[in-house]
């Protein structure tokens, strides 16, 4: 996979570089100082990865990202953690590392970059499946500036409330900022079912249906007429 680095720090790109020099399916094409003249490079020529640094003079990394017409995928670097609840708004971004880089973390991003050339392939030659294959197990939401990690199986209910969402787990719950719409797109279909404007389910931890509602755990959850017919359709009945 040909790749670039964008960072206005000599010395990050040097590190990024070396550790990019660890794995033979990546070959460093150009490096780039700021953003403004890898998008001039864009224009002209295709790469698959973009390890972008977030904190630049004049245009910083989502600048660039909102840009690109077709960004390439994505792994963010910054000494900012707290900009990770603006990354999950991006489906182009495979990680985010945040500065000093760890080799085990930068064997992480990799994995994960990887995984995701993986699905993409198996996407574009897949004629039959009509379900999108499932991007990830997991992801990271930002509560109190820590980056708390979600395990997506393990997500029983979703509900809208304002600007934010309340994600509930087996084991807890949290509060985000974000949109259902946004989130949606981050989880398998195959998983999740919204039934209502306000709620998203994980439909294999419905324990009960009646009428126009679904237990799961202790919580009634509405489902609205018009996705119920696609409920009924998930479930495996006799």
């Amino acid at each position: 996979m040909n790749c670039i680095i964008i960072d206005d720090e000599m010395l990050a790109r040097a590190v990024i570089a070396q550790m990019i020099s660890l794995h033979t399916e990546l070959n460093v094409v150009e490096e780039f100082s700021n953003a403004i003249e890898a998008i001039k490079y864009l224009n002209k020529n295709e790469v698959d990865v973009v390890f972008l640094d977030i904190h630049m003079p004049d245009f910083n990394g989502f600048d660039f990202i909102n840009t690109i017409k077709n960004p390439p995928k994505v792994v963010l670097i910054t000494s900012d953690k707290n900009f990770a609840i603006n990354a999950f708004e991006y489906d182009c971004i495979v990680d985010y590392l945040v500065k000093p880089i760890t080799e085990e973390r930068f064997e992480k991003a990799m994995q994960k970059l990887n995984w995701r050339v993986d699905t993409s392939k198996k996407d574009d030659t897949s004629l039959n499946d009509n379900m999108p294959v499932e991007k990830t197990n997991e992801f990271y939401v930002n509560i109190n500036n820590r980056l708390i990690k979600i395990d997506i199986p393990t997500i029983t209910i979703i509900k809208a409330k304002g600007d934010y969402i309340s994600i509930k787990t087996d084991t807890t719950s949290y509060t985000v900022h974000t949109t259902l719409k946004k989130i949606e797109e981050k989880l398998p279909k195959n998983l999740f079912l919204k039934i209502h404007r306000s709620f998203i389910i994980n439909t294999k931890k419905i324990i009960d249906i009646e009428d126009n509602s679904v237990l799961i755990g202790k919580d009634v959850i509405p489902v609205s007429r018009g996705n119920k017919p696609e409920l009924m359709k998930r479930l495996n009945l006799l």
